[in-house]
Formats: structure tokens, sequence, C-alpha cells
């Protein structure tokens, strides 16, 4: 993996562990959203360390994995405590990081305050309760959106 990469890596790894060890599964679904999010607008750069390098990287590949698996884990947890839409899918936390990664090309501090609203909406959708029925989750994986963003921007 690039050694330009690591920190952002370890960055996301470690919000991704402490949302999966916080003993109420909804706190921190809802955390992890909240800060990765955060991370996006941060630092653009976060966003193109987990989503454009090249997939044929073996090491990159394992923490793309994980990533996806953990998060499958985590919302799982928050669906079994009754707190996150049953319908949710794991890919669904992809749909809403593509979504506000375009907030980052807003300047600051709109981006911020951009990207904390779009969250704060989301995350209410997100909870169990009256909710209507969504169309069936697309197939966007980590791997989609960077093949995505690939072809949109030139990267």
């Amino acid at each position: 993996m690039s050694e330009a990469f690591a920190e952002q890596f370890a960055e996301c790894a470690g919000v991704l562990d402490e949302a999966l060890a916080d003993p109420d599964p909804w706190r921190g679904f809802c955390s992890l959203i909240e800060k990765v999010a955060e991370m996006q607008i941060a630092d653009r750069g976060f966003t193109a360390a987990f989503l454009s390098r090249l997939p044929a990287e073996p090491e990159h590949e394992r923490v793309r994995a994980r990533a996806e698996r953990d998060i499958g884990v985590l919302v799982r947890r928050a669906q079994q405590a009754g707190r996150l839409r049953p319908d949710f899918d794991p890919t669904d936390v992809f749909l809403l990081l593509r979504a506000n990664f375009a907030l980052a090309e807003v300047a600051a501090p709109l981006s911020y305050a951009a990207s904390r609203r779009l969250v704060a909406y989301l995350i209410q959708s997100f909870e169990a309760g009256q909710t209507k029925p969504l169309p069936p989750p697309a197939a966007l994986g980590v791997r989609q959106i960077h093949e995505s963003l690939v072809r949109g921007r030139g990267m």
C-alpha cells in the first residue's frame, strides 16, 4: 500500500474499530457515519486514498474488504438492536459517502455545515420506526464507487 495513504487508512480503520467497540450499536453506527463524512470534508485525499487507488493492489483490497465486512457487522448489530431500519443495506453507507463526497467541493466552512446537515437528515431516515419501504439496494460498494470516480473525474 502506498505510504502516502497509510495515515488515512489507519485513521479510517480506527474510526471503524471505535464504532464496533461501542456497546451501543446505534451510537457506534451514527458515530461512524458522522466521523467518516467529516473526514471526507476535511481531507479530500481521504476519499481518494480509500476509493481511487488501483484495485489490484493486494493491501488496498484487504483494507477495502475489511471495511465492507466490518460495516456489515455494524449494520447488523444496529438492526438487531431495533434502532436501524430493517431494510437498510450495508451498501447504503457507500451511497451516503458518495453523496457526501460531492460536498467536499464546496468551500469551507459551508462544506462542513452542508455535510453535517446531510448526515443528520440521512441518519434520521435510517432510524427504525415509521418508515416506508425503500426500493431494493443498489450494488454499490467501494469498488463501484472507485470505478465511477475514475470514469467521472479522470483519476
